[in-house]
Parts: C-alpha cells; structure tokens; sequence
C-alpha cells in the first residue's frame, strides 16, 4: 500500500506543478491557455502512440461508446480547467476542479445504473456551500455580476470531469487502459488544434521549457496515477489523489502569492469533508477495521 501512497501523492503533486506551468505562460505571454491544452494532449498521444506501436498492440477499442464518451468529455474538462488557471488562480482552478466526484454520483444513475444513497445529498450541498464560499466575491457591491469567470471555468470543468470519470468507469469493463489513452489523447489533440489554430502563438525563450513542462509534468502524473492504483484501493485512493488542492493551495502562494482568505478555507473544508464522504472512505475503514475488532 506505501508504494501505491507513493505514486498517487506524486501524481497529485505533479498534476498540481503542471498548472504551475499554464498560469506561468499565460500570465507572461500572449499563449492562450487552448493552445497549452493542446500541447498537453499533443505530448500525451505521441507518447501513448509510441508505446502501443512498440508493443504491438491492437487499436480496436471493444464498445466504443464509452470510448469516445470518455475522450469527449475529459478534453472539454481539460480545456476549461486550463481556462481556469489562466483567468482566476492555482488554488482556485485546482480546488474547483477536484469538485469532480461529488458530481459522478448525480451522473452514475443515467450512465451505469447504479443506486445512489442518499447521503451522497448532503455531501453535494455541503461542496455547494463550499464552492459558493470560495466562487462568491468577499464585500463585493456587485454581487455575483462581479464573479472572476476564471472560477466559473474550473467549476465547468470539474462538472466534465464527473462525466469523463462515469464514462471512464464504463470504458474500462471492455477496454484496456493504453486503448482509454489512445483514443483520449488523439481527440483531445484532435480537438484542440482545430480550436486553437486562430490563436496558436509560437513560443520563445523561457516559455518553451514552460510548455514542455505542462505536457510532461502532465503525462508523468498520469503514468504515476496508473501506477498508483494497481497497489491501493479505489477510496483510499481517490482521498489522496485530493491532497493536489493542499498541492496547489501551497504552489499557488510560493509562485503567485495567492490569497488564501478565509473564505477560502472554509470552502476548502466543506468541500474536503464532502470529497471523504463521496470517496467512500468511511465504509472502507469499517470494512477493513470491523475484523480487527471483532477478533479482540
């Protein structure tokens, strides 16, 4: 199980550095943040494609709607994540981003027919009162006119990502992992350079080593990920993949000096206490305790 912690926390770290990267590039230069998205599907597809034609493999997904739905939905996430990160912050992207599970259960009964208990309720109003502690301006006369639309892209993306996730779940019973991948990073890379074409800027200096940074910072996250799981269980597992909001919250205010008010940290509580809840983590640790105590 350690060697598993250890993967998913540098995923969470890494996933966390690469925006690190974005807010660098798009706060000091005319690159927008689709064409940043576009490298990073970009460096993820020839990577995927170079391992699966070194290895041989079939690109014949099995039932491919799940397939697709999955490459859809998680590089309309990415894109508004990375918009995120452009017009709010790290912390603030990152946060409401990892909103994601608490929206997969709204999602889970029309994609896998799955029940959902009640109490996944109070977990969704708990991170809604989260999110509008940390999304609402602080003494602001305008009221919500005066919402950063930065903050709206992120929620936007972590509202995808429950559909990317729910699709995820469903691709996987008939599908190999590098399969997901391949088809994932191809239509995003499709994708966003269609979109990005107007507004692609060629990168100079620093900013090139900034933007390998995003594509491979991104890639190693997502290997280590992989890795992770194959040695921990999925609740506990999804709980440490949270700790990239502690990642960012620290990464924001070490590069950027991000605010982090107190707003903020009680939305940040809200939506940590809901994420525990929607993970599962409660009933793993009875699972796994229970025996333990009956023994004595």
């Amino acid at each position: 199980m350690f060697i598993g912690v250890t993967y998913l926390v540098l995923s969470a770290f890494l996933f966390a550095l690469a925006t690190v990267f974005v807010k660098l590039i798009t706060s000091g230069s005319d690159i927008p943040s689709i064409e940043l998205s576009f490298i990073r599907f970009s460096f993820g597809f020839i990577s995927v494609l170079a391992v699966t034609l070194w290895k041989k493999k079939s690109f014949r997904p099995g039932k491919r709607k799940y397939v697709y739905l999955r490459a859809l939905f998680n590089t309309v996430a990415v894109i508004f994540f990375f918009m995120g990160v452009q017009y709010s912050n790290v912390s603030k992207a990152n946060l409401l981003n990892m909103t994601y599970p608490v929206f997969v259960f709204l999602i889970t009964p029309f994609m896998n027919d799955e029940k959902v208990s009640p109490r996944y309720f109070l977990y969704l109003v708990l991170s809604l009162c989260g999110i509008f502690m940390i999304v609402s301006p602080e003494n602001s006369p305008k009221g919500f006119s005066s919402i950063n639309g930065g903050d709206i892209f992120a929620l936007i993306s972590g509202i995808t990502a429950g559909f990317a996730i729910t699709s995820l779940r469903e691709a996987r019973k008939d599908n190999d992992s590098y399969i997901i991948l391949i088809y994932l990073m191809g239509f995003g890379t499709l994708l966003n350079a269609v979109i990005v074409v107007p507004y692609f800027v060629m990168p100079h200096g620093i900013n090139i080593l900034y933007c390998f940074g995003v594509g491979f910072f991104s890639l190693l996250g997502q290997v280590f990920i992989t890795i992770g799981y194959r040695y921990i269980d999925a609740a506990p597992g999804s709980l440490i993949s949270a700790s990239r909001i502690l990642f960012a919250i620290i990464l924001g205010i070490v590069f950027f000096s991000e605010p982090f008010t107190e707003r903020m940290l009680m939305g940040t509580i809200l939506i940590s206490i809901s994420l525990v809840g929607v993970t599962g983590i409660y009933s793993y640790l009875i699972k796994r305790f229970t025996p333990i105590y009956r023994s004595r």
